[in-house]
């Protein structure tokens, strides 16, 4: 139960050493995920660079406010399930004091990384000091959910869609940082987990999980202008008043109830792997984005 097991070598072929841009402007960090060949899939070299890029944008005293935003068509189609850059048996520096993942045997490798990568790096991201708006075009889906989430403000453009199909894909509750039920009224976020179909915008602002919707081509202006709104406020009134709506948010039961889905979650990755072999059910990205424009 308790040995260590041989890393698994796998063939990881990086299509970019850049997979995050960072620029200043006007006192505003620009973070863009830069992989829109593969519709900003969050593989672990992205997940650590975004890292880099949020405590770069922490410790510059000139940044008043930061922009999470995607090149290309899709702000992110979520995790990496299937590019020659998913580095899921890659180890990485630690940032949490989280133990090295590779070496671990079953799911245990899994409940490992994924309690850094993504629980643990989101609930970071969250909590930085600094006001965060993520400009959202075309899809926002599983793990671009997270992204989205753990910023104060969302806008999106009128083509935006949010979905989280991994209850009909894989029979997973939800992706880890299960912000559903906050984001949402419970009915809905039944709905949008059991069905996974796709949210458009519109919708997703009525129930105020967008703050704006605009056109297309005006999405850079827009956050641009809320952004350089918050640069403006006091430092330190924009850090309290993130604290003090996230207090709420935790008096709610917010964190304790990630933690009961996060064990959730990787007991149906155990339950894939007992009956399929695989953790996510056998699910790639092609057969995920297959199943996806079907649907």
């Amino acid at each position: 139960m308790d040995r260590l097991v041989e890393p698994k070598k796998v063939d990881i072929t990086y299509e970019t050493e850049n997979p995050i841009l960072y620029e200043v402007t006007d006192g505003v960090a620009w973070i863009m995920m830069n992989r829109p060949d593969f519709n900003n899939a969050q593989n672990g070299q992205m997940t650590y660079a975004l890292d880099d890029a949020f405590q770069r944008a922490v410790n510059d005293d000139a940044v008043k406010a930061i922009v999470l935003g995607g090149v290309g068509k899709h702000f992110s189609a979520g995790h990496d399930i299937g590019t020659p850059g998913r580095d899921l048996h890659h180890e990485f520096d630690k940032r949490l004091m989280i133990a090295p993942h590779t070496n671990k045997p079953a799911a245990e490798l899994l409940y490992t990384r994924e309690q850094e990568q993504y629980l643990g790096m989101c609930r970071r991201w969250r909590d930085v000091p600094k006001p965060t708006v993520a400009m959202v075009q075309g899809a926002c889906i599983a793990g671009g959910l997270m992204l989205a989430w753990i910023c104060d403000l969302i806008v999106a453009s009128e083509d935006a869609f949010f979905q989280d199909p991994v209850v009909p894909l894989m029979g997973i509750p939800g992706v880890e940082y299960f912000a559903h039920a906050y984001e949402l009224p419970p009915r809905v976020a039944k709905e949008f987990l059991l069905l996974g179909e796709r949210m458009p915008a519109s919708r997703a602002e009525r129930f105020g999980m967008v703050n704006r919707v605009v056109p297309r081509e005006e999405l850079r202006d827009a956050t641009a202008a809320i952004a350089a709104k918050l640069a403006k406020n006091s430092r330190l009134g924009n850090w309290l008043t993130k604290q003090a709506v996230n207090h709420v948010e935790e008096l709610r039961g917010k964190r304790s109830a990630m933690d009961a889905v996060f064990h959730m979650h990787h007991f149906a990755h155990a339950q894939n792997d007992l009956v399929t072999g695989d953790s996510i059910g056998g699910v790639s990205g092609k057969s995920a984005a297959a199943s996806n424009k079907a649907g």
